[in-house]
């Protein structure tokens, strides 16, 4: 039972990635839910109680999983500025994921504070992974930089998701030299 409960919860939160990557949040609703995954609408709500209650679920099973692979692509590199390059570059390698496109879709959209939190926190933990690179580098306030490098990055998400002229790697390679070099180039 318990097993086939996860399987449910898991097919609920694959349909709400795909529903918000495809249409924002405004396709996030419980009847698009249930039809993605054959269940009733009634059924819905024995998982989740709202909306926010998805974005929430969403956050803390996909934000980790992300630090995690932009904390891998840090690991492999050994110097300060690579690490800042790889912080970056894997961010932006990341866009194209469902998950990605299903999180910026819950970030631009009207919350409740509990699930506003969750991003937040998420974000924090993605924002102290590159701290002590940028205190390496010199920084006199290494979270300060952290914040407004991340700053960048959300810059360049927005550039990609939108379409713009500039191919992604354009877009990355600007990036990293704002990063790396500051607008001087």
């Amino acid at each position: 039972m318990a097993e086939h409960r996860t399987m449910q919860r898991d097919a609920l939160l694959d349909a709400a990635r795909s529903l918000l990557s495809e249409g924002g949040t405004e396709a996030l609703t419980f009847p698009a839910l249930a039809e993605r995954t054959g269940l009733a609408r009634s059924s819905v709500y024995e998982y989740f109680r709202s909306r926010a209650a998805v974005v929430e679920e969403l956050c803390a099973v996909d934000f980790p999983v992300w630090a995690a692979e932009v904390e891998a692509a840090m690991e492999r590199s050994e110097t300060p500025e690579g690490k800042v390059e790889a912080y970056v570059r894997q961010q932006l390698t990341l866009v194209g994921d469902r998950r990605h496109r299903a999180v910026v879709a819950i970030s631009a959209s009207e919350l409740d504070a509990g699930a506003r939190e969750k991003i937040r926190a998420s974000h924090g933990a993605l924002i102290a992974l590159i701290v002590e690179a940028l205190g390496e580098l010199g920084h006199e306030q290494p979270r300060l930089a952290a914040m407004l490098l991340q700053g960048v990055v959300d810059a360049a998400v927005r550039r990609i998701e939108f379409g713009v002229a500039e191919e992604p790697d354009a877009i990355a390679d600007a990036a990293v030299s704002m990063a790396l070099r500051g607008v001087s180039g």
